[in-house]
């Protein structure tokens, strides 16, 4: 226990033992300080400064001590003091004493508090730091809610003393003043509960409601104060405007057409946007490709004669496109508008919070949802502009295979399309300023990774920072700042893959007041709703995830919450995200991992199972990896969940399962899982967790029970 504390609770116990010992709590009952009103007013009157000192000091200390009796000594002013002294004395005594209160909840409890419930109390902590004065206030309005309870609670969470302070003593004012009158009519009170009458705790109850009534008129002013210089249309051509058709614009688009709502979607470019056309779907053709290829070369392994594997790097690239072209219906201008949408090719740009300007239509709409997407991101490197750079947007073109690829970026896209062209007949070198692959990941990840990759030939260099290109007689070149000094590497092809950045421009969102945030995103709020009532963002133009299964999620919510938000609003669940790294091995990943819980100081076991062990790996040539999982200690609640080796994609989707529902692994271990499988893998993980807490004196009961029983 630290000095603070020891001093702390011993203050408390010297207090107490005092209080105690001369028996001062007798005077704190109703029926006593009737008895005795009459001596403590003539003592009053004698000492009158006398009194208001020492009363003010008991108060705090009654009050800082969360000692029943607060109540009878507010009524005690009131007799004794009149009505405008005593409420002066009490609202500060009593605030004074709740900050005490709050004080030593904080010093004895809040770190112990925070620190087991952590990941249960982050959301409500974010909510807390921006709205905890409200809710405070409202609280202190309502007699209903113990003071010292509060006092204590809020010790707990992330609040300032200076506010709690003022708060407190703004809050508890009106309460104090109907004790303060009440007390001042003592004698013809027959008890301390005849102060609250049904009457009074209703006025104290709309006390209460009145904040939320007045966030509300206030919400209601600002927004009317930002549409003020627009004129508002009488009639609106569409119900929503969606602008981009990714993954969060389609989505957003069909949910609107789903419930009938009149809907455009408006696209400058491609229908299905970066996924289907230059993401997910190409890279995911390309990757299988590459695997085939490398399945071949390991065809001894599968008791197969020795190949040559000869690569036809236009049939593959030719392929990816094939891919494409077979999904592409699903995402295609005439579904949609079978579905119900008005599909307009073109550039949107909004001019009001009510009106869309496409080619030379301004289309009135009741509300808009910008789903703009994101683009690769080009750093600003001497020399550059000179090179002909790809990124991911780019390199479908090619046709002809790099001989030497310079891949820009060791991040879940640099490291998938390295490996996949390494594997398909290039030379390839990764060159990333981080100090190692997949940084978000555990470094034991990384790890896996990084083996796999030197084992199929990628150079790989970390901690280097790429300073200037230029055109060589060789090719073309880059200068490196490395650990150990500037290095240069000639290279035939580069392959930007350092980021995306969100597609804000042009939309006029800077005229309307719309903020972009420090990542380059559109400022959103909880509700995916911008600065401009009616104005939404979801998908990789909001963030803070850019993937697409998130700007799916997102999109449910900004369209509900555009084309219903009158009447209920819906926060964006953000508490089990998954994602996954199609490298071979494949790294999937949900909740936290053991750098960021270590980050953030949540307490966890970890819990680990080799896929190496695994009959279905072993039989498929595929025996490496393995499946980490994060529980809460001494419990078998996932905190988080990694997985790497083959498949890992589809196989983190059991965890994710759980941790949405609120699964342990107990019920993992007893769910029935196909033999054999690579599912089994998470089952073996759970029973890893059992077996290390396996009850070993029962246990020990146990086989002296068989031993009694074979005689």
């Amino acid at each position: 226990m630290s000095t603070k504390k020891i001093a702390v609770v011993s203050i408390i116990v010297l207090v107490l033992g005092a209080w105690f010992y001369l028996d001062l709590g007798q005077f704190l009952q109703f029926e006593v300080l009737q008895q005795r009103i009459g001596d403590l007013r003539g003592w009053y009157t004698n000492n009158p400064l006398l009194a208001g000192v020492i009363y003010f000091a008991v108060y705090v200390a009654v009050t800082a001590l969360s000692v029943p009796g607060a109540a009878i000594m507010t009524l005690a002013a009131g007799a004794l003091f009149g009505f405008w002294y005593a409420l002066l004395l009490v609202s500060f005594a009593s605030s004074i004493g709740a900050t005490l209160a709050f004080l030593v909840s904080r010093v004895l409890l809040r770190d112990w508090v925070q620190g087991k419930f952590s990941r249960q109390l982050r959301a409500f902590n974010t909510g807390f730091e921006r709205d905890g004065a409200f809710y405070l206030f409202s609280l202190r309005l309502v007699p209903l809610f113990p003071f010292f309870a509060i006092n204590l609670l809020m010790g707990l969470l992330p609040i300032a003393t200076g506010r709690y302070y003022w708060v407190s003593q703004l809050g508890m004012l009106p309460a104090t003043a109907v004790y303060v009158n009440a007390g001042t009519q003592l004698g013809q009170l027959e008890s301390a509960t005849g102060i609250i009458s049904a009457p009074l705790l209703g006025s104290f109850v709309l006390l209460a409601v009145f904040p939320f009534l007045a966030r509300g008129l206030l919400g209601y002013i600002q927004s009317r104060r930002v549409l003020a210089r627009y004129q508002k249309p009488q009639r609106f051509d569409t119900n929503v405007v969606v602008i981009g058709a990714g993954s969060a614009g389609l989505v957003s688009a069909l949910i609107a057409a789903t419930v009938n709502a009149k809907v455009t979607l408006i696209e400058r470019h491609r229908m299905g946007g970066d996924c289907l056309n230059t993401g997910c779907v190409p890279s995911k053709a390309l990757i299988r490709s590459a695997r085939i290829a490398d399945y071949a070369r390991r065809a001894e392994d599968f008791g197969l004669e020795s190949m040559s594997v000869r690569v036809n790097f236009r049939q593959v690239m030719e392929r990816v496109q094939r891919v494409i072209k077979t999904i592409e219906p699903h995402d295609s201008v005439e579904r949609f508008t079978g579905l119900g949408v008005d599909c307009v090719q073109g550039a949107a740009r909004i001019i009001s919070p009510w009106e869309v300007q496409v080619n030379d239509t301004i289309l009135t709409t009741r509300n808009i949802i910008i789903a703009t997407g994101a683009r690769p991101r080009v750093p600003d490197i001497t020399g550059l502009q000179d090179i002909d750079y790809l990124t991911s947007d780019t390199v479908w073109e090619l046709r002809e295979a790099p001989d030497h690829l310079l891949v820009l970026g060791a991040g879940p896209i640099g490291c998938e399309l390295a490996q996949a062209f390494a594997r398909l007949g290039c030379r390839v070198t990764l060159a990333t300023h981080a100090d190692r692959l997949l940084p978000r990941e555990d470094i034991e990840v990384s790890e896996q990774v990084r083996l796999a990759f030197e084992r199929q030939g990628i150079t790989l260099l970390t901690e280097y920072e790429p300073l200037a290109f230029s055109v060589a007689d060789q090719g073309q070149r880059c200068v490196f700042g490395s650990p150990t000094g500037e290095r240069e590497v000639l290279f035939d092809r580069l392959l930007l893959a350092v980021g995306r950045s969100p597609n804000v421009e042009g939309m006029g969102l800077e005229a309307l007041g719309i903020e972009v945030a420090a990542r380059g995103t559109v400022a959103v709020d909880d509700y995916l709703r911008t600065a401009v009532p009616g104005i939404y963002a979801c998908g990789d133009v909001a963030g803070p995830y850019q993937f697409t299964h998130m700007a799916s999620h997102q999109a449910w919510y900004a369209t509900v919450n555009a084309l219903f938000g009158r009447f209920r609003k819906f926060k964006v669940d953000y508490s089990v995200v998954p994602w996954a790294t199609f490298t071979d091995p494949e790294v999937a990943r949900v909740g936290l991992n053991e750098s960021d819980a270590r980050a953030q100081g949540v307490p966890f076991e970890v819990t680990r199972y080799d896929i190496n062990d695994l009959d279905r790996a072993i039989a498929d040539g595929e025996a490496h990896g393995f499946v980490k999982v994060l529980t809460e200690p001494g419990r078998d609640r996932i905190l988080g969940a990694t997985i790497v080796g083959y498949h890992a994609g589809e196989l983190i989707n059991e965890f994710v399962l759980a941790m949405k529902h609120g699964l342990g692994l107990n019920k993992i271990l007893g769910t029935i899982h196909i033999y054999p499988t690579l599912g089994e893998s998470n089952k073996f993980l759970a029973g890893e967790w059992r077996k290390a807490r396996k009850p070993e004196r029962l246990l020990s009961w146990v086989a002296r029970y068989h031993r009694w029983m074979r005689g």
